[in-house]
């Protein structure tokens, strides 16, 4: 993708333009903003091309604009429809933006009362009569033929702002009647009654369609789409996605949708080829390659010709903190973000990715700042509460994380971050019903996020349920495959349930992935603990003694003392000069925990083989600078002791053989 020339960035800005209107007329308020800050971030020459000429000159009336500010629509009877309906279409959507959603939709589709309700006007009318079994089955379809009567003289943006009010309206409703989050009623016992109804809209809606005579905009497939999501129709739902993108490449909301519901990286390049090919499909290469953890060079790449487009755009500086944040550079992300919030100091989008890299790198003071600055802006967003809650995490005052977790999700129980984060206090506090329960609702809503499968896995860890943790642990590998920490979890799985050939392949797999991350770059699960790639070709010594754990397990001893003495290699670092450019320097993890043990198991073992000066010599090293002192003492006195004890029995065996030969003496 090369620079755009200047009708193609005028073509731009129009499309833009209109994107930010539709999607205001029909409510979509995120896609609109979305446009908005994209369009925004052309560069100003672009914005105003070809304007030179002063706005109070009376020259300025007689230059044309390049574009117009809002398109009219291709479709000649949508355009008279929607003229038609305008005094209608505005009264509804004020009862929109006052969040009056049920009144929104009975504008033009017209609605029930409640069941209760129907009665109250005339009790006498049907005092003492049964009511008809045959009448009641052919309430349905009459309905359904009245509503489709109703809405056929319908423009299709007055369809779509009927429909996505009733949606919300039951969105709201299915909040209201769970209840408290993690509470009886949370989670999938509730349902949005609302979708039944419009699905069936559709359906007939699509169905009349082509004979009368009208064509699609995006926005009714759209509408669809997400029927069919919540649904769980998924293959679906893609397919409608990928038609409402066609019709109308710029309403962003369906990008998201059909990036929510791909799972890998082989699904996101199969449906690449069905996909318009314009900027848009660019866009959603790089966010849904970002979602799915693909931060390669061809992903930087994309991003790097996108932001050439549109070089001050927040949302795409925030794709690259995160691609960033995914290989566990977080300086870097961490220098972008600080950079966002310097621009834009109001700007609440993102801050919970930014607040968790703070957490991540220890960064307290920032993170109290960030806190108090997102708290000042709006105190309720989600985003905001998974600061503070973040901040309060790092104090380790849990209870007071959770409640801010809690808060968050009050506002949003689709938020992501909320739910995830909420697991990982509910372990800190050894809550561990209460942690699987959040892991398994951030699953519902993500199932691309790694860290609640992780954390799923953690927990039934804790729980000694080792096959179930195996699961988790493998699926959460599966979606990071180059983070050694997920392959640790594994291996440490398949040792605890007997499977050691498998567990010696995931802490294989474990040094392969660790080899793509610097040294102290924070671990999967938000915690500070070290990664298996430790730079410099130095090898994670605690994988190494695991590997060599497991071999003994099996009765493999040469196998396992091999990797003993890889361990122990690792104190001082490779000698090659690709690593290590002065010899003299020593560039490996020096004397730890881990590598002390495998030099006792060592001792040991060249003690077993009758390899005393060895043994002397690693049970000597470990007195001086070990870990396990008192056990290398005993052993050096084992070591001692059997010396002297053949010294002796090779004294009197030599004694023995002299008296054979010459005979006692007498």
């Amino acid at each position: 993708m090369g620079t755009l020339s200047e009708s193609d960035t005028a073509q731009l800005k129009a499309q833009l333009q209109d994107a930010v209107t539709s999607c205001t007329d029909r409510c979509l308020y995120q896609s609109a903003k979305w446009a908005a800050e994209l369009l925004n971030s052309l560069p100003s020459s672009d914005l105003t091309s070809g304007s030179d000429t002063d706005v109070d000159s009376p020259m300025s009336d007689s230059v044309p604009p390049q574009t117009p500010m809002r398109p009219l629509p291709k479709d000649r009877i949508e355009a008279q429809l929607e003229a038609r309906e305008m005094h209608k279409f505005l009264l509804a959507k004020t009862y929109f933006d006052c969040r009056e959603y049920d009144r929104c939709a009975a504008v033009f589709i017209p609605g029930t009362l409640p069941k209760s309700s129907t009665n109250l006007s005339s009790p006498q009318s049907t005092k003492g009569k049964p009511p008809a079994k045959g009448k009641a089955k052919v309430a349905t379809p009459t309905k359904t033929k009245s509503t489709m009567d109703s809405i056929s003289g319908l423009s299709q943006k007055a369809i779509f702002l009927a429909l996505y009010a009733k949606y919300i309206a039951g969105e709201k409703r299915k909040d209201e009647e769970s209840e408290m989050i993690l509470g009886p009623q949370d989670g999938g016992v509730t349902m949005n009654k609302e979708l039944n109804g419009i699905s069936t809209i559709l359906e007939d809606w699509f169905s009349n369609l082509a004979s009368s005579g009208r064509q699609g905009q995006g926005w009714l497939e759209y509408m669809y789409g997400i029927v069919l999501a919540k649904g769980k129709n998924e293959n679906l739902a893609k397919q409608w996605f990928i038609r409402s993108v066609h019709l109308y490449p710029y309403n962003w909301g369906a990008w998201q949708e059909l990036s929510s519901i791909l799972g890998t990286a082989e699904e996101l390049s199969l449906i690449t080829s069905k996909l318009p090919q314009n900027l848009m499909t660019f866009v959603f290469h790089v966010y849904t390659s970002q979602e799915l953890y693909q931060s390669t060079d061809q992903v930087h790449t994309e991003l790097s010709q996108i932001q050439d487009i549109f070089p001050s755009s927040a949302f795409l500086k925030t794709q690259r903190a995160l691609l960033f944040h995914h290989t566990k550079d977080f300086d870097e992300a961490e220098s972008i973000f600080s950079g966002l919030l310097q621009s834009d100091p109001h700007r609440i989008d993102s801050l919970d990715n930014y607040s968790n890299i703070l957490y991540v790198m220890g960064l307290r003071p920032k993170l109290a700042f960030l806190a108090q600055l997102a708290t000042a802006t709006d105190k309720f967003r989600p985003e905001t509460c998974c600061v503070v809650g973040n901040y309060y995490s790092l104090k380790s005052e849990h209870e007071k994380a959770v409640m801010y977790f809690r808060r968050a999700l009050t506002l949003d129980r689709n938020f992501l971050s909320a739910w995830t984060l909420m697991g990982h206090e509910f372990v800190e506090m050894k809550n561990t019903h209460a942690a699987i329960e959040s892991y398994r609702r951030a699953v519902d809503v993500n199932r691309k996020d790694y860290r609640a499968w992780y954390g799923l896995g953690q927990t039934y860890e804790v729980l000694e349920m080792h096959s179930y943790a195996l699961f988790y642990h493998q699926r959460a590998a599966s979606l990071r495959p180059y983070d050694p920490k997920l392959w640790m979890a594994v291996g440490q799985c398949f040792g605890k349930v007997g499977k050691y050939a498998n567990g010696i392949r995931a802490y294989k797999r474990a040094l392969v992935a660790g080899s793509y991350y610097d040294a102290g770059a924070g671990s999967s699960f938000g915690s500070q603990e070290g990664v298996s790639g430790l730079g410099g070709g130095v090898l994670d010594p605690e994988v190494l003694y695991q590997i060599a754990l497991l071999y003994e397990r099996l009765n493999d001893l040469q196998e396992c003392a091999a990797y003993m003495e890889l361990t122990i290699a690792q104190e001082e670092g490779p000698e090659y000069e690709e690593y290590n450019p002065m010899p003299g320097e020593i560039t490996g993890v020096g004397v730890t925990p881990t590598t002390s043990k495998a030099r006792m198991w060592l001792a040991r073992w060249e003690f077993m083989r009758g390899m005393y000066q060895r043994s002397m010599e690693l049970a000597n090293e470990l007195c001086q600078d070990g870990v396990e002192v008192e056990d290398a003492k005993a052993l050096v006195r084992d070591i001692r002791a059997r010396i002297e004890r053949e010294k002796d029995e090779g004294a009197r065996a030599a004694v023995e053989a002299v008296e054979r030969r010459f005979g006692r003496k007498t």
